[in-house]
């Protein structure tokens, strides 16, 4: 069971330990602690970022680096930053302020490919700008599930100066992946606006695997994933982690082996 000491101002969530491939419902059924704060990035209803700040200070360690999170779900305007409230309050619990993007998707938020991407860039210049300077992304660590696995690793290879990237579940071959048939493999297509033959250079400029990733980058992965399948990880020629028996969703329920192995690899990273 995940739970850390804070001020007692504070209220623990306590996230208990679940098998390995979690479904979705387990995550959604989990609770969270509201976020510190809301800051607008542009101008419509999804471009905004919410800060969990750190609970506890980090004993006898460098100070956390800010995670910057993006949330995953197919990029679609369905699944929203929401989903992703337990994660970021077991981080915040566990010492690391987060930084967690909204950004436009693809159907009423107005999003899709580059809109998205551009969306993710101006969240990140502005974590880099909030409140004076208060972080730097010398000290930060881009960290994306799923389809925000694939739009944090293509940010890793604008923004050279964070410290790290990590992809969990990430989409890395999205031309690969827009050509299976389960249903988010089918929002690609929606995302991209056409198939890869359709929009060939719009899909190489959308492919993590294709693009330069930041040197830093590592990929978690589980070997149980059904949704994002393991497109050839070694070719990235970047640190990948499988861990056996590990679902898609592993990665954003606090409780699991899989989000153990994402915090001790931002604390060593």
């Amino acid at each position: 069971m995940l739970s850390f000491g804070v001020a007692s101002t504070e209220t623990v969530v306590s996230f208990p330990a679940v098998e390995n491939n979690v479904p979705y419902s387990k995550v959604a059924a989990l609770m969270f602690s509201e976020a510190d704060e809301k800051i607008a990035y542009g101008t419509t209803d999804s471009q905004f970022a919410l800060l969990w700040r750190a609970k506890q200070v980090a004993h006898n360690r460098q100070r956390q680096p800010l995670v910057i999170l993006i949330h995953g779900g197919c990029w679609l305007s369905s699944y929203d930053i929401k989903h992703t409230y337990p994660l970021s309050t077991a981080l915040a619990q566990q010492g690391f302020n987060v930084w967690s993007l909204e950004y436009r998707r693809s159907g009423a938020t107005g999003g899709g490919w580059p809109t998205t991407f551009d969306d993710i860039k101006a969240g990140i210049h502005a974590a880099s700008s909030y409140n004076q300077g208060e972080f730097n992304l010398a000290e930060a660590v881009a960290v994306g599930h799923s389809a925000g696995g694939h739009l944090a690793l293509l940010a890793g290879g604008v923004f050279s100066e964070l410290r790290a990237v990590i992809g969990l579940a990430a989409i890395t071959d999205i031309k690969a992946y827009a050509n299976g048939e389960n249903s988010c493999q089918q929002a690609t297509k929606d995302f991209m606006q056409g198939m890869p033959e359709e929009k060939p250079l719009e899909y190489t400029l959308a492919n993590p695997s294709e693009q330069p990733l930041h040197a830093n980058s590592v990929i978690l992965h589980g070997n149980k994933d059904t949704v994002v399948p393991a497109y050839e990880l070694n070719k990235l020629n970047r640190t990948v982690i499988m861990l056996d028996g590990v679902g898609h969703f592993d990665w954003i329920h606090p409780g699991s082996l899989a989000v153990a192995t994402l915090i001790q690899n931002l604390t060593e990273i």
